[in-house]
């Protein structure tokens, strides 16, 4: 083995490449990724310098195999910008601050108020149905709300 390992030729290397391409298909979640670029560029440098040492070929592999996941790592966390839409996919804080109608009376601490086309669970101070309230705040899909003035 340690003597395949000395003879690698480019199809190796764009073998070995392609074999870690086609695992990261099935979900490595972008390391792989790298690693069979890194295999391919060497295949590449070796079918251009057929004479390139093992030992450089596996230093190559190595070096750029970590330079390429470090650069995507990079560009990824500089990529990171904060929404345009911070309410997006939570449901509810659009509606902290409105006032709205009780729907069904608040007993016992909790309530329903209609919003848009929706009910919603509300909790607070007991209350009839019809009072206007104001909402103060979230806890998961349940509203905080407080009678408005």
């Amino acid at each position: 083995m340690w003597d395949s390992l000395q003879h690698l030729s480019h199809w190796n290397w764009l073998a070995i490449g392609t074999l870690l391409l086609i695992l990261e298909v099935f979900g490595a979640g972008g390391y792989l990724l790298w690693i069979g670029l890194a295999a391919a560029s060497v295949g590449v440098l070796t079918f251009i310098f057929p004479e390139l040492p093992w030992a450089l070929q596996f230093i190559l592999f190595g070096v750029l195999s970590v330079l390429t996941a470090v650069l995507w790592w990079r560009r990824q966390r500089s990529a990171a910008k904060p929404s345009d839409q911070p309410g997006l996919n939570r449901r509810g804080s659009e509606l902290l601050g409105r006032q709205l109608v009780l729907h069904e009376a608040i007993h016992e601490g909790r309530g329903k108020v209609k919003a848009g086309d929706s009910l919603w669970l509300v909790s607070g101070p007991d209350l009839p149905a019809g009072t206007t309230v104001r909402v103060t705040g979230q806890d998961g899909v349940i509203l905080k709300v407080e009678a408005s003035q």
